[in-house]
C-alpha cells in the first residue's frame, strides 16, 4: 500500500509540475509568436525608437507607438486612482458593518459589475455618460473659458463628450469588483483576536478599522489594486467606443486619445498587410511587456510588504 501510494504522489506532483510548465510555455510561446510579428518593425524603426516615436501614419509608412503607450498609462492610473477609494469603501462596509445576509446581497451586485460585458460599459457610455459629460462639464468649462481664459480653449479642445475623461470615468467603474473583492476577502481574514483586542482597549469601530484591519489586510488591498490596474491596462472594447481613437499624443483630459488595445481592435483588420500588421503586433508585444512590468513591480512590492510585516 505505502509503495502505491508514494507512486500516486509521485504522479500527482508529475501532473502538477507538467501543468506549471506548461502555462509557462504557452507564456513564452505567446511573447515569441509576438515578437516573430512585430519583428518587422523593430527591425525598420528600431526598438527603442519605435516605442518612443511619436507618429502614427499607415500612408506613409511611419509608425511609433509612444501615444499609445501615454494613453494605456495614463487611463489606466487615473481609473485606478478614481476606483481605489469607493471600492475599498465597499469592501469595508460589506465586510465590517453590514449584517451578513445583506453584506452577501451587496457583495453579490458589486461582484456583478465584473460579470457585464465590456461592450454593455461601452453601450452606457455612449448613450448616457457621454452627454453628461459633455452637457453638464465639458461645455460649461468651454463657455467659462471663452469668456475669461481664451487661451485655455485650445487645450480643452471641443465639447463633444468622447475622449479621456469618459473612457477612464467607465474603466474606473468596471475595475471596481476586482480590487473591491480581494479587499474584502482581505479584511474577511484578520482574525478575530485582533479586533476584539482593540474593542477590549476601548476602540471604537473605526479606531478598530483603520489601526487594525486595514494594516493587516493591507497585502490583499495592494493585490486587489495590482488586478484591477491589470485589468484595466487590458482593457479593449468600452475603452475604444469612448476614448476617441486619436494617434497623437493626448493633450487634455477631455481630448481624444488611445491605447495600445484600442488600436489594435481599430486598424487589425484593416491592415494591409507588411509593415502596418506588423506595427500593431509590435505594440501588442509592448503591451504584453508593460503588463509584465507591472506585475513583477507589483510582486517585488508585495513581498517587501511581507517583510515589513514579518519584521513586526
Amino acid at each position: 500500500m505505502r509503495i502505491y501510494g508514494r507512486l500516486g504522489d509521485r504522479l500527482f506532483s508529475a501532473f502538477l509540475l507538467a501543468l506549471g510548465l506548461a502555462v509557462l510555455f504557452i507564456a513564452g510561446l505567446l511573447a515569441w509568436e509576438l515578437w516573430l510579428g512585430g519583428r518587422q518593425a523593430f527591425a525598420t524603426f528600431g526598438f527603442f525608437p519605435f516605442a518612443r516615436g511619436t507618429a502614427w501614419d499607415a500612408v506613409k509608412g511611419n509608425f511609433g507607438a509612444w501615444p499609445f503607450i501615454v494613453g494605456t498609462v495614463i487611463t489606466s492610473a487615473a481609473a485606478l486612482a478614481l476606483s481605489f477609494l469607493p471600492s475599498l469603501a465597499a469592501a469595508i462596509v460589506i465586510a465590517e458593518y453590514t449584517p451578513r445576509w445583506l453584506g452577501e446581497i451587496v457583495a453579490y451586485l458589486v461582484d456583478l459589475l465584473a460579470a457585464l460585458p465590456s461592450v454593455v460599459y461601452g453601450l452606457w457610455g455612449i448613450f448616457v455618460l457621454v452627454p453628461l459629460v459633455r452637457d453638464h462639464l465639458e461645455m460649461p468649462l468651454f463657455l467659462w473659458a471663452g469668456e475669461h481664459a481664451p487661451g485655455l480653449l485650445g487645450a480643452l479642445g471641443a465639447p463633444i463628450g468622447t475622449g479621456m475623461l469618459a473612457a477612464v470615468l467607465v474603466l474606473s467603474l468596471m475595475i471596481i469588483p476586482y480590487s473591491s473583492a480581494l479587499a474584502r476577502d482581505a479584511i474577511r481574514l484578520v482574525p478575530r483576536e485582533q479586533r476584539e483586542a482593540m474593542y477590549a482597549l476601548g476602540a471604537t469601530r473605526w479606531e478598530v478599522v483603520r489601526r487594525v484591519v486595514l494594516p493587516y489586510a493591507r497585502g490583499g488591498i495592494f493585490a486587489g489594486m495590482v488586478l484591477a490596474l491589470a485589468r484595466a491596462i487590458g482593457e479593449t472594447m468600452a475603452v475604444t467606443m469612448l476614448i476617441g481613437n486619436s494617434a497623437k499624443l493626448p493633450y487634455s483630459v477631455f481630448g481624444p486619445a488611445a491605447t495600445m488595445s484600442s488600436v489594435i481592435a481599430n486598424e487589425f483588420t484593416e491592415a494591409d498587410g507588411g509593415l502596418h500588421l506588423s506595427s500593431l503586433v509590435a505594440v501588442g508585444f509592448l503591451l504584453l511587456l508593460l503588463s509584465l512590468l507591472v506585475n513583477l513591480a507589483a510582486e517585488f512590492m508585495l513581498r517587501r510588504m511581507a517583510v515589513g510585516e514579518g519584521r513586526k
